[in-house]
């Protein structure tokens, strides 16, 4: 069997570049024989490019990676709302767009993506401490301060450091299916998933130290989701009352408990259908949903299309 061709990724190196934001990519899409990717990261120009936090970076590509590329990721650089990056740079951003090239913004990256143009008329976001400073550059860019990223297609924003892993999953979902995803998640030792949707910055008087306790909980459900869960059952793994587990689950991913158990059997049924012989109604039965009938709604509303040819497109894209 042929091997299936790699996705070609490029990581854009600018002046002043945040460590983390260039790192998570490059290893989200490591060019490893469990990943479909291969990845080259950039400058404007090869050669030395001054980072930030006292980091150095020495790029083997300049621009020219843009025509190698299909998607390029925009790392995070220091004072992004003091002047555009070279034109140069956008505009060959731009040109990379207009070949069909995906453009992905990580933190305070989205004022370089935003500097393109290709921003205005649509949602972005980026790290909640430039939310203020993106929209008053950019006036026509609908900036949301309080979601982890933004899916527009062939572009995406998201929030700091730690939403460029979540953007980076999703986006690993989107090409290859949730069982990738998960294997990716793994190896980073980060959450399978959290909901872009969710606020990325929730003060709090009184820190509430629960977040491992809600961890193992989450963890606990994920080996259960073939039995029937209530919040009660979840609060009580917790040792919290229902309602304060429901406020605390919002805000640590985006969803009510019981949308969270719903994702978690869809994404759980999504895996079997990639990588198990199992039928429709054995699926359904596995993850929790009790019927074919139950599989086929949920799906349909969640993923736009049925259990079917979902196996039939992650099975025809594995084939290569």
């Amino acid at each position: 069997m042929a091997k299936p061709r790699l996705h070609r990724v490029a990581v854009l190196v600018l002046e002043g570049a945040k460590p983390l934001d260039v790192g998570i990519p490059a290893q989200v899409f490591t060019t490893r024989q469990s990943m479909p990717y291969e990845v080259r990261v950039c400058g404007a120009a090869p050669g030395p490019v001054s980072g930030g936090d006292g980091l150095s970076y020495h790029v083997a590509d300049g621009l020219e990676a843009f025509d190698w590329a299909e998607t390029i990721f925009i790392p995070g650089y220091r004072h992004p709302d003091r002047e555009d990056p070279p034109a140069a740079v956008v505009d060959a951003l731009r040109a990379a767009h207009e070949r069909g090239a995906r453009l992905a913004a990580i933190s305070t990256g989205a004022f370089a993506l935003a500097a393109t143009g290709l921003l205005d008329g649509r949602r972005a976001t980026t790290h909640w401490h430039y939310t203020r400073a993106l929209a008053a550059r950019h006036p026509l860019v609908e900036v949301d301060e309080n979601v982890l990223f933004v899916d527009e297609g062939s572009l995406l924003t998201s929030a700091g450091a730690a939403s460029g892993i979540d953007l980076c999953l999703h986006l690993v979902r989107r090409d290859h299916g949730v069982a990738l995803s998960n294997h990716v998640a793994r190896r980073l030792v980060a959450a399978p998933y959290r909901s872009g949707g969710q606020a990325q910055y929730v003060p709090r008087s009184v820190p509430e130290p629960l977040g491992d306790v809600f961890a193992a909980t989450r963890e606990w459900a994920l080996r259960h989701l073939a039995q029937p869960l209530t919040i009660g059952d979840l609060a009580r793994h917790a040792t919290v009352s229902p309602r304060t587990f429901s406020r605390r689950f919002v805000e640590d991913t985006g969803y009510t408990p019981m949308q969270w158990v719903l994702r978690a059997r869809v994404d759980l049924a999504r895996e079997l259908l990639e990588r198990s012989e199992l039928g429709i109604e054995q699926v359904a039965t596995a993850v929790g949903l009790g019927t074919g009938a139950n599989l086929r709604l949920h799906f349909q509303r969640i993923l736009g299309t049925s259990p079917s040819e979902y196996r039939h497109t992650f099975r025809r894209s594995s084939d290569g």
